[in-house]
């Protein structure tokens, strides 16, 4: 497995086609942070069948909007399918990972608490 991941945060003068802004890659993951701001940051995935991300804690609230194709996520002890134009919330502290039964591609909102003394 392959990992890429790019930072280019959107333009603010147009909008954009989430399905042209990360290309699925044979075998890989791949990522691009679209936004992000002390309060947290909203990243483009797209994964090739069979690739996914293991089970891992965060200390803040996730969403997990699948763009197209389907993912299966685990949290905690819950297994839920989410497909296209679904969304899922993963909670702070809660084990979670996911896998891409097929190509999928997934927008990934994390939701930091912000830093009073920023």
């Amino acid at each position: 497995m392959s990992t890429a991941k790019t930072t280019d945060e959107l333009a603010s003068d147009r909008a954009s086609v989430l399905t042209e802004l990360v290309d699925v890659a044979e075998g890989a993951i791949v990522s691009r942070v679209l936004a992000s701001s002390g309060g947290g940051n909203v990243t483009l995935f797209a994964f090739d069948r069979g690739q996914g991300l293991s089970e891992h804690t965060a200390p803040f609230d996730a969403l997990v909007q699948v763009v197209d194709g389907r993912l299966d996520v685990k949290i905690g002890d819950a297994e839920v399918t989410v497909g296209m134009g679904e969304i899922v919330r993963m909670p702070a502290n809660v084990p979670h990972g996911l896998h891409a039964p097929e190509p999928a591609r997934m927008l990934l909102t994390m939701l930091r608490e912000p830093n009073p003394e920023d």
